[in-house]
């Protein structure tokens, strides 16, 4: 190779996104898309330096969760268009903030965790013994149970 041939070699290197991981240790499954989640709205549980909040956990959200982080003033039920947010109802998959799953953990009200799809940075807040307990694998396909 020539000189005048390596800097887009070095261009290429640098532009290829390194794949995020999950809680433990593969590669970041999405999360969900109806409604559709993420900080940047893409399905996936992704974080970055936008996103302060981290929403990194892939919770399957419950009515006690939900009313939960409503009474800490967290309303995840009511519809905010002006973010692209539907509003939330119990069975949804939805990307948490890592910071108040885990209050609704300490006060009993977690809601259940795919873990697949829960981004590594959530251990920087969350013990992974606390995900693993509330962890559930969730099918695709819900319409086959």
């Amino acid at each position: 190779m020539d000189d005048a041939e390596q800097p887009d070699l070095v261009a290429a290197v640098h532009t290829e996104r390194v794949p995020e991981l999950n809680v433990v240790g593969g590669p970041l499954e999405p999360c969900g898309t109806d409604p559709m989640t993420g900080f940047y709205r893409d399905g996936c549980c992704s974080t970055g330096p936008q996103d302060v909040g981290r929403h990194t956990i892939c919770a399957v959200v419950t009515a006690e969760f939900l009313e939960h982080q409503r009474s800490i003033g967290n309303d995840l039920s009511t519809p905010m268009p002006q973010y692209r947010f539907p509003g939330l109802e119990p069975g949804d998959r939805w990307c948490v903030t890592a910071v108040n799953w885990l209050k609704a953990y300490e006060d009993g009200y977690a809601a259940p965790v795919v873990l697949a799809c829960t981004h590594e940075r959530t251990l920087d807040v969350v013990p992974i013994e606390a995900l693993r307990e509330n962890a559930v694998d969730v099918p695709d396909d819900l319409g086959n149970l």
